[in-house]
């Protein structure tokens, strides 16, 4: 079981299942109770722009994939034998597979947010999406593009997608010289923040002091984590690995290699939107990832996998 994250957000997202499954409602009353504000109202009634403040889109994104993790339990849906997350998602699956409690999850991605936030003002920093060109292209194009700023290769979300993001200028340059290197698509994307680069550092910092007073367990089911592809060993490891994912790249084509390895053939998008569908086709054919954002998906992905 695979959980998005920040970007498949939508204003009205899971509004069906929420419909159908009343569970869905009640995993984001326990998630505003921890905020002391309504997050489904402003889940299905925006405004738009605060919902995409990265202080609110981690907990919209972390209680969206518990409440589709929890309707697939009570419908019946077989335990996953991994998990991971993409980013964010990353949270989640670790709140899905028992190793964090949901309420301080709630809670630590909020201040995640703040901290990520507060490190670099906004408009300070960019990030923009690759399309078309080798990591190693993207990677020198970031280094040409530095000139003493930063610019870093920080998703490797499926060959020939890559996101950069770093200082705004440098971004810029980057941009336009990956154009100029043949990249079928450069475009900056909207968001408030450079995830997953070394501006991250301070919010990592910051993150670490937070991570030292919550209660971290080994999860039940494995997950594995962004930064290093594999299932941490220790509770510390956990805190460590969490730390290091703010500032260092989210490894996404070898997660899903890693699981094709291990024998996953079935993977369940537990969440709003279709992304990481989308990524893994291009990463692994023989994968099937199966969406679960409304009541059809649901049947679909439980009929697959009781088949």
């Amino acid at each position: 079981m695979l959980f998005p994250g920040q970007g498949s957000q939508s204003i009205g997202m899971l509004s069906g299942l929420a419909d159908a499954y009343p569970t869905v409602t009640d995993t984001f009353s326990e998630a505003s109770d921890v905020l002391d504000f309504d997050l489904w109202k402003l889940v299905q009634e925006g405004p738009e722009a605060t919902l995409n403040q990265t202080e609110n889109t981690q907990p919209a994104m972390l209680a969206a994939g518990i409440a589709v993790a929890r309707v697939w339990q009570e419908q019946g849906g077989r335990e996953p034998v991994l998990l991971a997350g993409h980013s964010l998602g990353e949270y989640t699956a670790l709140v899905a597979g028992g190793a964090l409690v949901y309420s301080d999850a709630v809670k630590l991605v909020r201040s995640r947010g703040l901290f990520m936030q507060q490190a670099v003002p906004e408009g300070a920093g960019a990030m923009a999406a690759i399309l078309g060109l080798e990591d190693q292209a993207v990677r020198d194009v970031c280094n040409q593009a530095a000139q003493g700023a930063v610019a870093e290769a920080v998703n490797f979300n499926s060959p020939g997608q890559v996101v950069i993001a770093g200082d705004a200028e440098a971004i810029a340059r980057a941009v336009e010289l990956a154009k100029e290197a043949g990249a079928k698509r450069a475009l900056t994307l909207p968001v408030s923040v450079p995830s997953h680069c070394s501006l991250m550092k301070p919010a990592a910092d910051r993150l670490a002091e937070e991570l030292a007073g919550v209660t971290i367990k080994l999860p039940g089911t494995p997950v594995l984590h962004n930064v290093d592809v594999s299932v941490a060993e220790s509770e510390q490891a956990i805190r460590e690995k969490l730390v290091q994912q703010l500032y260092q790249p989210v490894q996404w084509v070898r997660t899903v290699q890693e699981l094709g390895r291990q024998g996953a053939t079935l993977l369940i998008e537990a969440g709003p939107g279709k992304v990481l569908a989308g990524l893994n086709r291009r990463i692994d054919k023989n994968l099937n990832t199966l969406p679960v954002t409304d009541p059809a998906g649901l049947e679909k992905a439980l009929e697959a996998v009781n088949a």
